[in-house]
């Protein structure tokens, strides 16, 4: 005789996409601006799903283990946790409560924003052990961007000054990209000019950030590139910018 024993399994799935086909809650945004001279920001999401289900949220550095018990950041969220019913809203208010002085002042620093979405308990049906069930906890994760007061030049331009070299990486390639802007860049895709099948960035983040550099996944034929690259970058609003940038070896 099969023994039936209460399965109850939470999974935080991380997405940094915007209306997640696996969430019931759609986020209005896939980036937090914090304009440092802003009391606070805020964030709206709406509940598409037919159920109720509960949102807890927290910032952290960077940490993607990180709780809401165990997260380090400047940032006190309002609510931190509240129930949101089938085809309505929530807001979240973000407020910097930290000193200013210990961030740079000289560039963005970048901070994660953290949704989790624990949908209700299934409901007992006729046919079905209603002890034995399978539950999923939606994870989302964002970056908040803040950006000190003063900074020289705009965040739009900002992929103007970055440079690219393209460096050797096991049996392939990697772009090795350098940002003396004050402004984070955030890379969608890095692929050889005229190269047709273009590679989504997800593992690093896609992020050349401010006045330092770091390598992402390239894709397409380098040797026919002509010394150019078509760099996606997503701007503050969430929207895809296509550059073409030249790259030295």
């Amino acid at each position: 005789m099969n023994k039936f024993t209460r399965v109850s399994c939470a999974l935080a799935l991380v997405f940094g996409g915007f209306g997640s086909a696996y969430a019931g809650i759609q986020i209005n945004g896939t980036r937090v601006i914090y304009p440092a001279d802003q009391r606070e920001v805020t964030l709206s999401m709406v509940n598409n799903s037919a159920d109720p289900v509960l949102l807890q949220s927290w910032v952290d550095d960077g940490d993607m283990k990180s709780t809401p018990e165990t997260s380090k950041s400047p940032f006190l969220l309002t609510p931190p946790m509240s129930r949101v019913d089938p085809s309505k809203g929530q807001t979240i208010r973000i407020m910097f409560t930290g000193n200013a002085a210990s961030l740079p002042q000289d560039r963005e620093s970048v901070f994660w924003l953290n949704v989790l979405e624990i949908p209700p308990k299934p409901k007992a049906s006729a046919d079905a052990d209603s002890s034995n069930y399978l539950q999923f906890a939606i994870r989302s994760r964002m970056k908040i961007f803040y950006r000190p007061k003063g900074l020289p030049g705009n965040a739009f331009d900002a992929i103007d000054q970055v440079t690219w070299r393209i460096v050797p990486k096991g049996d392939g390639f990697v772009a090795e990209c350098t940002n003396p802007s004050a402004y984070n860049v955030n890379v969608g895709s890095v692929v050889a000019k005229g190269s047709s099948v273009p590679q989504t960035i997800e593992s690093k983040g896609g992020m050349c950030p401010a006045k330092g550099s770091t390598t992402l996944p390239v894709n397409g034929d380098l040797n026919a590139a002509a010394g150019k690259l078509t760099v996606q970058v997503i701007n503050d609003f969430g929207g895809f910018d296509p550059h073409d940038v030249s790259f030295t070896r």
